[in-house]
Formats: structure tokens, sequence, C-alpha cells
């Protein structure tokens, strides 16, 4: 058995569910820095994050502010909200999803963001409280998907890649269930929002469950999923974001520089036991996986 388990925001913003700040009053905001920093001259930058888990962004807090960058941690409990805050100025960069899901999002909703560095590969999960492998899974077998569509296509390349699942041949990061291509165990998908996962678990066979919400749920990815991916894949890549206009600003860059550095590499593997894995590419290698 496994473990159970709008652009107007401001800070009464629906989804945040707490900020905490790593900083003195005396900081400037990042609109206006002139792009300098120093101890004696701080910059406040607002990082979006989704859930509580945030060590590696506490780490670059420290850091940072040593320098003279002062972090500012804002958190939501959804995928779409940090998005939209980074869009209307409520903060200043994010950093919790795939350049998968950022490229379809910016795309579906015409926001003018962009990818500034590239974080860690976060290994999806499938997820059983019932079933101990995925052999046992039955015939008929009810799973659940996310329904937002750059998810539920990893998540149905996850099944796949499992066994569970056929897909067509030019299936691809935004396909969905109408390219399934077979079925042979004639399970049942059923498409939810994603940070309903761990909880709609205990009523259903399986879940695929994002490694961001496992985690914030209490599960181990590494221990926990019945079926983990096992390959390192560019569409799944986590990145941090800013508006375009500030993608060259040095202060966001610096700030990307920290977080890649073998110091913090060396703390998300000790940190996170394989749950995380660093992965620091260049913006050209993060951009060029096949659409």
């Amino acid at each position: 058995m496994k473990k159970k388990q709008g652009f107007t925001l401001g800070l009464a913003l629906t989804g945040l569910i707490s900020l905490t700040a790593c900083g003195n009053e005396e900081a400037v905001t990042l609109a206006e820095s002139d792009g300098t920093f120093s101890p004696e001259n701080p910059v406040n930058v607002k990082v979006g994050i989704s859930g509580t888990d945030s060590p590696e962004w506490d780490l670059v807090a420290e850091k940072a502010a040593e320098e003279g960058i002062e972090v500012e941690i804002v958190r939501f409990n959804d995928y779409v909200l940090p998005n939209q805050a980074l869009e209307g100025g409520e903060v200043d960069i994010n950093a919790f999803q795939t350049v998968s899901y950022f490229d379809h999002f910016k795309e579906e909703h015409n926001l003018d963001l962009t990818a500034i560095g590239s974080t860690v590969l976060a290994p999806m999960g499938l997820y059983s409280d019932k079933y101990d492998s995925v052999e046992d899974i039955p015939d008929g077998a009810e799973i659940t998907i996310d329904r937002e569509a750059t998810n539920q296509a990893r998540n149905l390349m996850l099944l796949a890649e499992a066994g569970l699942l056929v897909l067509e041949d030019d299936f691809g990061v935004t396909s969905g269930i109408d390219q399934i291509k077979d079925n042979p165990k004639n399970i049942k998908l059923t498409e939810i929002v994603a940070g309903n996962a761990p909880r709609l678990m205990q009523d259903v066979d399986a879940s695929t469950v994002n490694n961001g919400i496992a985690v914030d749920a209490g599960l181990s990815p590494s221990e926990d999923a019945i079926f983990l991916e096992s390959e390192t894949a560019t569409p799944y890549i986590n990145i941090i974001a800013a508006q375009t206009a500030d993608q060259d600003n040095p202060v966001l860059n610096r700030l990307v520089e920290i977080y890649q550095t073998e110091e913090m590499a060396d703390f998300i593997v000790e940190e996170h036991k394989g749950a995380r894995i660093p992965t620091f590419i260049s913006l050209d290698e993060l951009n060029s996986y096949p659409r």
C-alpha cells in the first residue's frame, strides 16, 4: 500500500496562501532600480512560487541578500495565478513551471513573458493507495489525469512509458486523449484539476501527480510513486520566468546565476533525495524542444 494521503491581483489575491520576505524597508523595488545593487543599495525582488516548500529559494534568498538583492517569496496554491501575477507586475519573476507549460500558457493567454533560466527537472509520478506496482493495476481501472493540456500530455506519456497506454507516433507536448492509439486495459481516464490529485487518490485506482503537488501532500516521489519518469526531457525542465521587458535585467540575471551554482545543485540533490534533479542548460537548448 502506498502512503495516503483577473489580472488585478494585489495582496488580496485569492490564490495567495502566504508571503514571506527576506529584506529590509530600505530596499528599492525592481522597477525603481537602475540595475545596480549592493548591501548599501539593496533591491527587492518578488519571486512567485507554487506551494509551500521552497528550500532552494530560501537558500537563494540568503545568498542574494549578501550581495544586496532582497528576495521576497510570494506563494500561490495553483498553476494559473503565478503567471497572471507576473504579467500584472505583482511579482518580478516566478519559478514553478515547466517550459512547455509556460510556452502554452503564455500563448493561450497572450502574455508577454520570457524564460530567463532553467532550474530543475521534477519527475512526475503515478501514485496509488490500492496497488503497489503498475502490473497490479486491473483492467477497467480509473486513473486521474490533469485536464490542463501540457500537463495532460505529460501524464499520458507517463502512462505510456508505464505500459498502460499506446500513443500516436506524432504525440506532442500539447496532445491529448484523442491521440491515444491503444488502451489495452480499457483504463478510464478522469480529467481533474492537478492540485486535487492527492485528495482524490483514495477514490480511484491511481493518479498521475505533479512532483511539487505530491511533495506538498506528503508523498515522496522516489519512494511512494509506483512509477516515475525515468528520463530527463527538455519540455519538462522547470524555469525561472520574467516579463520580456526584464529579461536582460542584471538583478534578475544575477538571481539566475546564484540559482545555477554548483553549491545550489548539491543542495537540491541532498535536500530532495532525487525527487528534483538540477538541470542547468542554456536558453537556446531550453527553447529547442520539439513542439
